[in-house]
């Protein structure tokens, strides 16, 4: 078996195999603490610098009420602000990517932003009376990189900086050339489910339902899939592909065209590597290609699942069609995924229901709740408070020590 170079965690022989009880998937109340102190309050990851190459470009994210604007400046430098103009707080740019020439023109009233964020100047600046431009730029975002992927942070929070939590990642991102990455033809994509956003997390943090419910990923990797435990909300699964036949049509042509990278260390060579980043984010790369995904949720029972795909540098013509069928086992794995979503957000609601059983192959499951319960320990409680009680219970219970995950 390859040896991994990453600082993982072992299992506890004695884990409680429970998970989060099922009110916590339907609690409006609950809905809006998730926004106050864990979304808002921890790192997002809104695309990477690839996206907006030359100056003026921008990508906008949005998340639970809270509008941003990512947009690289004449001096080359990625800045993050609240899409807000400072005048009447109408979106300064509108869509999920564009260009601005020179300035920043609000649509509302035309108040001009330089790329800089700084204000300009206002339309019709004699009816402000003494309107100071410095004391209305647009507002920053907190916004970090990580080899090119750019971070944002609304709040502040408990994760330390991104060179500091993605630390454990750094020599694999570094082996791969992230920070050379370039965007694809199509690079955004995204889909609306109707599930409480920790049922898509429940399904994607664990690799024992990988056997029965995706065909195409067991024949591309099988029983060489492993799910690895790192501190601070880390995760990192592996598989790697050749060492079987395969007769789905995509799987089997990928194993035939997806070309060598020697220049790889060892243990990412013919690997599929998922890099998992509490409480929403992946990183998927392989040999032929990248992409993240994460899941924004949109209320109690929405989901928006999003990401964007990317491609090496110089890319081949064999690199090239592999990376193609590398989307089509993906995208057939996301169906897959989304219907099991589906079905298990569904459980929540019955009478019948009485609570996860788990496997040590759902330790990664087991480990996100209690992720979740340290961020709010509400939802340590089997039976709801109450719904109007229940921001005042959190704030009871944060202030009593937790155990030891």
């Amino acid at each position: 078996m390859t040896e991994l170079p990453y600082p993982t965690l072992a299992i506890p022989n004695d884990w409680d195999r429970s998970g989060l009880p099922a009110w916590t998937y339907h609690s409006k109340a609950l809905f809006e603490l998730e926004r106050q102190k864990l979304f808002l309050t921890h790192w997002q990851l809104a695309g990477h610098e690839c996206d907006i190459p030359a100056a003026g470009d921008w990508l906008s994210f949005d998340l639970l009420g809270e509008r941003a604007v990512v947009m690289r400046g004449n001096d080359g430098v990625v800045r993050a602000f609240h899409n807000l103009c400072r005048h009447r707080g109408a979106r300064v740019v509108d869509g999920d990517k564009g260009h601005c020439r020179g300035a920043i023109v609000c649509p509302f009233h035309g108040w001009v932003y330089n790329l800089d964020g700084s204000l300009r100047g206002a339309a019709r600046p004699s009816s402000f009376g003494d309107l100071k431009r410095e004391d209305f730029g647009l507002k920053p975002i907190e916004m970090e990189l990580f080899h090119g992927f750019i971070f944002l942070r609304f709040s502040p929070g408990p994760q330390p900086a991104i060179s500091e939590l993605l630390s454990p990642f750094e020599a694999d991102f570094s082996a791969y050339g992230v920070k050379t990455l370039l965007p694809v033809e199509m690079p955004g994509w995204s889909t609306d489910l109707p599930v409480n956003w920790k049922s898509v997390r429940d399904v994607d943090n664990e690799g024992y339902h990988v056997a029965l419910a995706h065909p195409g990923l067991q024949e591309l990797y099988g029983r060489t899939y492993r799910d690895m435990h790192l501190a601070n909300g880390l995760s990192i699964s592996i598989g790697w592909y050749g060492d079987a036949p395969a007769r789905g049509w995509s799987v089997k042509n990928y194993l035939k065209i997806s070309p060598p990278r020697p220049d790889l260390p060892a243990h990412l060579q013919k690997a599929w590597t998922y890099y998992g980043v509490f409480p929403n984010a992946v990183f998927a790369i392989t040999p032929e290609g990248a992409q993240f995904y994460q899941d924004i949720p949109l209320s109690t029972g929405l989901t928006r699942l999003t990401g964007r795909l990317y491609r090496w540098p110089n890319e081949s013509r064999q690199t090239r069609l592999a990376r193609y069928l590398a989307y089509r086992i993906d995208r057939a794995t996301s169906a897959e995924d989304r219907q099991l979503s589906i079905w298990s957000n569904e459980s929540m609601k019955s009478d019948a229901f009485e609570g996860f059983h788990l496997s040590d192959l759902e330790y990664g499951l087991r480990r996100h709740h209690d992720g979740l319960r340290r961020v709010l320990p509400i939802m340590t409680l089997s039976h709801p408070p109450g719904e109007e009680g229940l921001a005042s219970v959190n704030e009871d219970l944060s202030c009593q020590p937790m155990a030891a995950p």
